[in-house]
């Protein structure tokens, strides 16, 4: 066995006594204190190698790293939950475990919430785990994850749009509005057609939740491949970023439209307009009252060092910008990358010596550096792959896939004739969390069983892991088409 193979056995071998260690370990391997923090440390850090792993693999292959940690994550949950490692029988619940321990909280037994949320298979699983010994441990370990996963997006959408800036995004604003319309109407009409055809008994309020569920767009793996391949300031850039900003908020419509539809049987207007007033509201004080509290906060943090000054700044304003965007219904990343294209170096030129000075991204960038492969690695290590041996589920995820692909791919024309309308296609095609959201709220809701679910998710899974190579291979072709 050559060295190579060596580092590579030894280094699998690793990550492996990382995550199936018991708590314990992490306290008493040497005798020392029982510090509640040390199985968390323990956990992360396993989790982290495997990230390394799958992104060194993927870049000796010549591919995205985010698709190596993905993919590295769906081996780790695959063969994590067959071994019966109790972490990534806990982490391969993703959210559903916080629903369950909420609904314990508020009164409910641990037993029938486990049950209610995840159905019986997964709960007995589950259930095992939380009432061990270990079972509070191992939910700490699982939630800090779940954090640190969420910052890692917000920071990787924060630096996307600190590439970017009002003006630009303002010219791409119409392009971008057609991207979107068109990534939400198409993949909703196809997906609609689909379930018709391939579910003629399941009810029209099942079909219009699912075909709704295709429109959706997850931005966070569209926008590290664009990073990494020099893109993300480019025209088609702007245009995915943009209209997935807008994506979000046509979704959030949908499905208020849809959602009321099955609750009460028709449509809550008062609750529509609600949410276009407040996403409205959102983007057009952030980007024209965002300015002056920036400046505000600089005035007052002035008496700090230069570096202090921008550290601090930034993070608040990224922040609260995340949280006002959940506050009115927004996904925390739209925030995000607004907080990104408002802030620049500007407001800091008269702090100090410049020269004293590190930019706002080389800040930033060592959180997000270790933040955003958890957040990969968490996404792969929650794909249930056993769940799609049934045929059903196979042909229904296969039709609702290619009415997906098909969807995105249409939606690409929707930009200008100078853009690669391929590469705008292929960026808006990932599902990832934003389509896993939708169909788990379908699920709470009862319009969704949970073969439909798997379907669903396998759609999801695959769109989300082809979108980076077919990025990387319309990159390939603009290139070639421009060197000609």
């Amino acid at each position: 066995m050559n060295r190579r193979n060596v580092i590579w056995v030894l280094g699998i071998g690793t990550g492996v006594m990382l995550l199936a260690q018991p708590p314990s370990l992490a306290a008493g391997l040497f005798g020392g204190h029982d510090d509640p923090i040390a199985p968390v440390i323990l956990g992360v850090t396993g989790i982290l190698f495997f990230a390394i792993l799958g992104r060194f693999a993927a870049r000796r292959l010549n591919q995205p790293s985010v698709l190596g940690e993905v993919l590295i994550g769906i081996v780790i949950g695959v063969f994590g939950s067959y071994l019966g490692l109790e972490l990534i029988i806990v982490l391969r619940e993703g959210p559903a475990v916080f629903d369950v321990i909420n609904l314990a909280l508020s009164g409910q037994s641990l037993d029938s919430a486990a049950r209610e949320i995840l159905g019986e298979p997964a709960a007995d699983e589950l259930l095992s785990v939380l009432q061990g010994p270990n079972g509070g441990v191992y939910m700490g370990v699982a939630h800090t994850v779940d954090v640190f996963s969420r910052y890692g997006v917000i920071f990787l959408l924060f630096l996307v749009g600190l590439k970017s800036s009002v003006e630009e995004m303002r010219t791409v604003g119409f392009e971008a509005g057609r991207v979107a319309i068109l990534g939400v109407v198409v993949p909703f009409v196809l997906g609609f057609a689909s379930m018709r055809l391939l579910a003629p008994e399941v009810s029209i309020n099942t079909d219009m939740f699912v075909a709704a569920t295709l429109g959706a767009t997850s931005v966070g793996i569209t926008a590290e491949v664009l990073r990494e391949l020099g893109r993300d300031s480019s025209r088609e850039g702007y245009i995915i970023i943009g209209a997935a900003v807008i994506d979000d908020i046509l979704g959030l419509i949908m499905l208020a439209i849809v959602s009321g539809i099955i609750v009460s049987g028709g449509v809550d207007i008062a609750n529509v307009l609600t949410i276009i007033f407040l996403a409205t509201a959102f983007l057009a004080g952030a980007v024209y009252l965002g300015p002056y509290l920036l400046r505000a906060t600089v005035k007052v943090l002035g008496q700090l060092d230069i570096v202090e000054a921008k550290m601090f700044t930034s993070f608040m304003f990224v922040m609260v910008l995340a949280w006002l965007a959940n506050f009115v219904g927004l996904a925390t990343i739209v925030g995000a990358f607004t907080a990104g294209i408002i802030l620049h170096e500007g407001y800091f030129k008269n702090l100090g010596p410049q020269n004293r000075s590190v930019s706002i991204r080389e800040l930033i960038s060592p959180l997000e550096v270790i933040l955003v492969p958890i957040f990969f690695i968490l996404m792969g290590i929650q794909v249930k792959l056993e769940s799609f041996l049934e045929f059903n589920v196979i042909l229904t995820a296969g039709g609702l896939l290619m009415a997906a692909v098909l969807g995105k791919v249409i939606s690409g024309w929707g930009a200008g004739s100078g853009a690669n309308r391929w590469l705008i296609g292929f960026g808006m095609m990932p599902r990832g969390e934003v389509g896993l959201i939708f169909a788990s709220i379908g699920k709470s809701l009862g319009v969704i069983t949970d073969a439909l679910f798997s379907a669903v998710v396998l759609m999801i899974i695959v769109t989300t892991l082809i979108a980076p190579p077919l990025i990387k291979l319309a990159t390939r072709l603009d290139g070639a088409s421009v060197a000609q």
